[in-house]
């Protein structure tokens, strides 16, 4: 059975705007790297009505393993596919700048804790693959 890997990221659904990675320099090989980890992310904030702003959190990012196998029986495949995905979070609210009168100047989101593979629920994540 051939091992195959692939990149998998995960992104909270709460991150509503235009983002951007920001990785921390460390000595880990991140072209390399197996596994999940809480990584620095910065993302632009926005929300109709207030002006964006630009924001620094903690977010998983990583490669997981994944692999899918042929079966004799249905559905003909075994598949085991984990993601980079969040185990604990804590939320983070911010005002946003130069936000209209009727507008709530205050933005919610998720700060990764702890991240680890496994399924990717899309109640709480972007579930996408590269």
């Amino acid at each position: 059975m051939k091992l195959q890997r692939a990149v998998q990221g995960s992104l909270p659904l709460l991150i509503l705007a235009s983002f951007a990675s920001t990785l921390k320099s460390s000595n880990v090989n991140l072209q390399t790297f197996i596994g999940c980890a809480v990584r620095e992310f910065t993302f632009l904030a926005k929300k109709p009505g207030c002006k964006g702003m630009r924001i620094t959190t903690d977010a998983c990012w990583g490669r997981c393993e994944t692999w899918e196998k042929p079966v004799l029986d249905p559905p003909y495949i075994e598949a085991h596919h984990r993601v980079c995905t969040y185990n604990e979070t804590k939320l983070v609210t911010v005002k946003l700048p130069n936000c209209a009168a009727n507008v709530s100047p205050f933005y919610t989101f998720p700060k990764a804790i702890r991240c680890d593979c496994g399924v990717c629920l899309t109640t709480t994540t972007e579930c996408e693959s590269m």
